[in-house]
């Protein structure tokens, strides 16, 4: 029996683990290369949400494009008719849509990340993988139905401007890839810094609607900036994603405030929001599953 029990321990020791699960000791150990060693499950994920949003409707993937074209629809209509704000020149319709796929594109990355440990609870129960694989997963595919209805605001923009509206495509249209990482990154990190909260604090999943919902008022998406009076220009002065949203309709319609010292202001608040969310996030993840 002590022969057969050595020879057990000695093949055991000898095994090549791929991977070997401890815990984490320290907040601030994020082991992001777990996350890029399982990008194949970020793939399967980011198919999974696609597929299965629209899987059994309709209309299908034109929702992605009905959606921003109903909205600005509306916006124009109240805002545009009946409240008469301005649009710095732009056509109505054009100027809301333009608001509408960034806005929508970041709220819709914060909401969905903000139910990370909640939704999921049954399937981090089950099987290991980095947690942080799932919210970056939600990013990626919001940012496929981002490109849907970015291809068809191009479209729409040329038909405006085959009309002769001032609509004009500027230098600026080239920090797209910058704002959509800042978008990204803003969603992302606001939206696990709530996930992690919500494990306690259920209240929160119930505020988070409400609370986005008055964040879009206090952004330049149903109005232009220029149109703020001076002495509440600091609401949109401290607002992240003021600058993105401004510099966007600087690029693509040539009208707005876009400056890269705001865009410096938005990249800096979203590093520092994104690295507090990673470490409280992996932090939470260890004690979760007994609080969910």
């Amino acid at each position: 029996m002590k022969a057969e029990s050595k020879t057990i321990k000695q093949t055991s020791t000898d095994e090549d683990w791929d991977l070997i699960i401890t815990p984490r000791k320290k907040w601030w150990d994020l082991q992001l290369r777990d996350v890029w060693q399982y990008r194949d499950l970020i793939a399967l994920f980011v198919r999974r949400d696609f597929v299965s949003r629209y899987k059994q409707t309709i209309l299908g993937p034109l929702w992605f494009i009905i959606q921003p074209l109903l909205t600005s629809f509306v916006f124009t209509v109240i805002f545009g008719n009946i409240a008469q704000l301005p649009t710095d020149g732009l056509p109505q319709m054009l100027f809301y849509m333009s608001g509408n796929i960034l806005w929508n594109y970041f709220s819709t990355c914060l909401t969905s990340t903000s139910t990370t440990f909640t939704a999921n609870a049954h399937l981090f129960g089950k099987v290991y993988f980095p947690r942080l694989v799932m919210p970056i997963s939600v990013v990626i595919s919001n940012l496929i139905t981002f490109g849907m209805q970015f291809a068809f605001f191009l479209i729409y923009s040329l038909y405006f401007f085959l009309r002769g509206s001032a609509v004009v495509l500027t230098s600026w249209a080239f920090a797209l890839p910058l704002l959509l990482v800042l978008m990204a990154g803003l969603g992302l990190g606001f939206g696990i810094i709530i996930s992690s909260m919500t494990t306690k604090y259920r209240d929160l999943q119930y505020l988070v609607s409400f609370g986005v919902g008055l964040w879009m008022y206090a952004t330049p998406v149903i109005y232009p900036v220029s149109s703020i009076p001076e002495k509440w220009r600091w609401v949109a002065d401290v607002n992240p994603v003021t600058p993105i949203i401004e510099t966007f309709r600087m690029g693509f319609l040539g009208a707005g405030e876009a400056s890269w010292a705001r865009l410096a202001y938005s990249a800096v608040f979203m590093v520092v929001v994104l690295f507090i969310g990673t470490i409280i996030f992996n932090h939470v993840e260890k004690t979760f599953i007994d609080t969910v």
